[in-house]
């Protein structure tokens, strides 16, 4: 009896393989029309399937947005760093060659000054109070400088060694000069007009070259140069160049208005001039009054 059984458990197994495969290869083939239970499934599905797809792009955007956005990130802070490096080079490179352009320049100026001993020295400091007036360079009494002593660029005069130090000196630049600070100076294409540096106009930012002649041919546009004839500047440093030219106001002497060759408001790179008691001028008649005697 018991096998009875176990056969027909066997046989509907068999059976129930077989209508599933049938339903499976009907289900399977090519057909216009579905039954009732696969559209309800197919239908149920596609439903699911769509409420769920809403929320799993959502979720599935979000986080690849937020990775997006930390990649862009990170990017972002790379060319930042990478600009500043950058940056950093391209002011490294500029300063490197306006400082080598200078040097150049320098030792070009140091070639036409061979009647006079030269000390090169470079700008260290700039007061603020005095920004315009004076410069602290780093050669001092160690190095030969002493008060007095011309100081120029490649381009021409600043001004001159006010005090020193062992091993730094204040320079009192052109701007800073006043009536008691005078510059004996010529033009340079005709030493037979003369005058003197005599103050500076902060307004005009020119150079007042007084005390010329009214007789005197003063053409705007004349170099000015020094004429050693005052006992601390040697000849021949440029001074600048004549802007406007002005009559006194008694008509007996004219002003000329000077622009300063050299930058006096950007320094960097300067020469001392050691004037050794040299002076064409003042030298050879020296040497005239001695023969005499």
């Amino acid at each position: 009896m018991a096998s009875f059984f176990k056969r027909k458990k066997l046989i509907m197994m068999l059976i129930s393989i077989v209508l599933l495969v049938a339903l499976i290869g009907f289900s399977m083939r090519e057909r216009e029309n579905r039954t009732l239970p696969e559209q309800f499934i197919m239908d149920t599905i596609g439903w699911v399937q769509s409420v769920l797809h809403v929320p799993v792009d959502l979720v599935g955007n979000f986080f690849g947005n937020l990775q997006d956005l930390k990649n862009t990130y990170e990017q972002n802070q790379l060319l930042k760093s990478r600009l500043s490096e950058y940056k950093n080079l391209l002011y490294e490179v500029q300063a490197l060659e306006k400082e080598n352009k200078e040097l150049r320049e320098i030792i070009e100026k140091e070639k036409t000054l061979r009647d006079y001993q030269t000390i090169h020295a470079e700008v260290i400091a700039r007061t603020r109070e005095a920004w315009f007036k004076q410069i602290t360079i780093n050669r001092g009494s160690q190095h030969g400088v002493k008060a007095n002593m011309a100081v120029i660029t490649a381009d021409g005069m600043i001004g001159k060694v006010q005090s020193t130090t062992p091993f730094t000196s204040r320079v009192q630049l052109l701007s800073g000069f006043d009536r008691n600070n005078k510059i004996s100076a010529v033009i340079s294409d005709n030493e037979n007009v003369f005058g003197l540096i005599e103050g500076y106009d902060e307004e005009k930012k020119m150079l007042m070259f007084q005390s010329i002649l009214a007789e005197s041919e003063v053409e705007v546009g004349q170099l000015v140069v020094s004429s050693g004839m005052g006992g601390v500047f040697p000849s021949g440093l440029v001074i600048g160049t004549i802007e406007s030219i002005e009559s006194d106001a008694f008509g007996l002497t004219k002003i000329a208005y000077v622009k300063p060759a050299a930058d006096l408001y950007n320094i960097n790179q300067v020469m001392v001039i050691d004037r050794e008691l040299f002076s064409p001028v003042l030298d050879e008649d020296q040497g005239e009054m001695e023969e005499e005697l």
